[in-house]
């Protein structure tokens, strides 16, 4: 087609914990972008349940040693998938935890080579108070386990420092 760019749009990965206002901001985003959306939740929580399910294992739990070997790598890499088809015409918003990996220093690197485009990145966040809120309106059963010891899950979410590599940070308190 003539006059098409052969420029690939952009992506933009939207990360931080649980009832920080993850997918509120990525609506945004994709608002002011014109961009896809390509949320953790939508794109995989019905097999993830099924998965869990048929392994014996509650089918609300993310955090688990368990979920994580039997599905973690898998839930990513099928975001990251459903980005590079979409990436081909429209810029993406990818939204999801990204614990492990927002603390790597060449994230960014391996974000570009994996998406074939440029990336930014933006850590959400908000008050623990704010989060325990949050997640106790929304009422998922996933966040049962969160809530039950929520000084812990909220400690083992947090940051230790500020992220390796150039980032936007969001602060989502009172929005």
């Amino acid at each position: 087609m003539s006059g098409m760019s052969s420029e690939v749009p952009r992506a933009f990965v939207v990360c931080g914990n649980a009832g920080t206002g993850k997918s509120t901001f990525a609506r945004e985003l994709c608002r002011e972008h014109g961009a896809v959306l390509v949320d953790i939740d939508t794109t995989t929580e019905r097999l993830a349940k099924l998965v869990l399910r048929g392994h014996g294992l509650s089918e609300d739990d993310r955090d688990s040693d368990a979920y994580k070997a039997l599905l973690r790598a898998p839930i990513y890499e099928t975001l990251f998938d459903v980005a590079v088809e979409n990436l081909e015409r429209l810029p993406c918003v990818i939204v999801g935890p990204f614990t492990r990996e927002r603390r790597l220093v060449d994230w960014p690197d391996r974000l570009r080579a994996r998406l074939g485009t440029d990336v930014e990145i933006y850590l959400v966040h908000c008050g623990t108070k704010e989060q325990r809120d949050r997640l106790l309106a929304r009422g998922n059963p996933r966040d049962r386990a969160k809530l039950q010891d929520f000084a812990a899950f909220a400690e083992r979410g947090e940051d230790p420092a500020p992220l390796p590599f150039p980032h936007h940070r969001i602060d989502t308190s009172s929005k």
